[in-house]
């Protein structure tokens, strides 16, 4: 997939905003995604990264894949991409059109799709009445975006995206019903 955002775009929201409306899991699954990022080599923040730094990080998002297996193959895929999947990524900027772009950045900052997803969690959480945005928000707002590189990871992992999110929704009922 090749990107139309120039090398190093930075998306319209700024950091203070976006980690401002993350509860304290997800702005650590954040933290770890902007490491993984720097450690690849990327000058973005991906959906990917944010992705696999979910899985790694978050109980409740793990809960909502088809069990173990799904989680290893996916996470299988997210460990590749520094050595053979996702090598076609590297020196591009994921924008799936989410968010308008501005000049170019100097340090690691999310890509257009990643600030969109971000955006998109946070809107959820303001929809439950939370104020700040959790795991399954992100991955819900990942899934959602069809042109994302979170999504194509999920694919290749053989996950019907598209039951996920009934699966997600279906988990976020039954925590408000259950008081979250």
């Amino acid at each position: 997939m090749q990107s139309r955002t120039p090398q190093g775009a930075e998306p319209g929201p700024n950091r203070a905003d976006i980690e401002s409306s993350l509860s304290v899991a997800l702005a650590s699954v954040m933290a770890g995604a902007r490491r993984r990022a720097v450690r690849d080599g990327d000058r973005q923040v991906d959906t990917a990264h944010l992705l696999h730094s979910l899985l790694e990080q978050e109980p409740p998002v793990r809960s909502v894949f088809d069990g173990g297996p799904q989680v290893a193959r996916l996470l299988g895929y997210l460990v590749q991409r520094s050595i053979g999947y996702g090598l076609q990524w590297q020196g591009t900027v994921e924008d799936s059109g989410a968010v308008p772009l501005v000049a170019a950045a100097k340090e690691t900052v999310l890509s257009p799709a990643a600030a969109g997803a971000m955006e998109a969690a946070s809107d959820r959480a303001t929809l439950r009445g939370q104020a700040q945005a959790e795991g399954v928000d992100l991955l819900a707002a990942l899934a959602a975006d069809a042109e994302c590189r979170a999504v194509e990871v999920l694919r290749r992992a053989g996950v019907d995206v598209d039951a996920l999110l009934v699966r997600i929704e279906s988990e976020c009922e039954k925590g408000r019903e259950s008081g979250w």
